[in-house]
């Protein structure tokens, strides 16, 4: 962190790792500048419980011992303290420090089974979601998954583009919900675009089969019912895209999620906002209505970015969102990949260990 006349300020994890050592040096000086009758115990207590959930076993152990150490060099050279008030406040530091040792080892395996979990949760959601060739039809792709920050749950982003009869065909969707119910209700989705996108004469049947494979998932997990570590939340936002071969265009149906944005070869960009709004996929149940899809040029030289809100609403200190638009505007990417990269990056550098959702990007580029 900077102030703005450019002095670095330290961080907050450097704060508070600095802190135990802080708290014993206070204590030494406290026990020497006051009165007998005032005792420096909450300062050396302190420091091992404040260093048990930041440092490792180590550091912990460490502290702990120079705690100790402390209070007993303290109480060694006060002559005047009793011999059995003495002994109190040694045995109380070293019983914090031996109980800092135990939260620390609990902390870590907390942590341990934490991680491993979202690990599992985050392979799965990798095994469905295959980066796409860098060529389709003719067609530039990359695509990028972020995961959010450690100890955010896994969400249900998806991704996935498709070569047909009928033109290059792809999703980027988000299901509603986190953790495993969301991962296998990407892997239906996935499963149900992949045979549409290759059957379906129009972009808008494929989106009746999307909702048709996600009434019938939810009927099936209602009458299994299983448990709610995998319960299914019901609705996605989705942007599904068609890329007629060699025509030069775009057919888009959006269904409740972030608009594209088109960035075109001069660094002009607009965004691809549906005329009507509709809701996402998965709420028929509210009202139905025929898609319709918005067709568009798709020049030489432009890209069609895509992506959840994740990049959306990614917000700084202040909590201000990450606005891809805003930022993205007057600037030329040489390749697909390029830009999710800078993308990726950026949003790191305005969140920082903020991010609370996983995102997916997927950029389009007509050569």
């Amino acid at each position: 962190m900077r102030e703005p006349g450019g002095r670095r300020f330290p961080s907050a994890r450097t704060l508070a790792r600095a802190l135990p050592v802080l708290l014993i040096a206070i204590g030494l000086f406290y026990d020497h500048f006051t009165p007998r009758e005032f005792t420096a115990i909450p300062f050396f207590t302190a420091a091992p419980l404040v260093t048990a959930p930041l440092f490792t076993l180590y550091g912990t152990v460490i502290v702990g011992a120079v705690s100790v150490a402390g209070i007993s060099a303290v109480r060694v050279y006060d002559v005047d303290s009793g011999h059995e008030d003495a002994i109190t406040e040694i045995v109380t530091v070293a019983t914090v420090a031996v109980l800092a040792v135990l939260i620390n080892r609990l902390v870590r395996r907390s942590d341990a089974r934490l991680a491993t979990a979202r690990e599992i949760a985050e392979a799965a959601q990798r095994a469905v979601l295959p980066v796409p060739q860098e060529w389709i039809g003719g067609l530039e792709i990359a695509a990028r998954y972020e995961a959010a920050q450690a100890g955010a749950s896994i969400g249900g982003d998806l991704y996935a583009v498709q070569d047909s009869p009928h033109g290059v065909r792809l999703i980027v969707g988000d299901v509603r919900g986190k953790g495993l119910g969301a991962v296998s209700a990407v892997a239906v989705l996935i499963g149900a675009f992949r045979e549409a996108a290759e059957q379906e004469a129009t972009l808008e049947a494929v989106v009746q089969r999307l909702e048709r494979a996600l009434d019938r998932e939810a009927t099936r997990r209602e009458a299994t019912r299983r448990d709610a570590a995998v319960e299914f939340e019901g609705f996605v936002t989705a942007v599904l895209a068609e890329f007629p071969h060699g025509a030069g265009r775009a057919r888009i149906v959006n269904r409740g999620h972030p608009s594209p944005l088109m960035l075109h070869a001069d660094g002009t960009l607009c965004t691809l906002d549906a005329p009507q709004p509709a809701l996402p996929l998965g709420m028929d149940d509210l009202g139905t209505w025929p898609d319709r899809a918005e067709e568009t040029g798709f020049p030489p030289g432009a890209t069609l970015l895509f992506y959840t809100d994740g990049l959306s609403e990614a917000r700084d200190a202040h909590g201000v969102f990450y606005d891809p638009a805003a930022r993205l505007a007057g600037r030329v990417f040489t390749a697909p990949r390029a830009l999710l990269t800078t993308l990726a990056e950026e949003v790191r550098r305005h969140a920082g260990d903020r991010t609370t959702d996983d995102m997916a990007l997927l950029a389009v580029r007509r050569p």
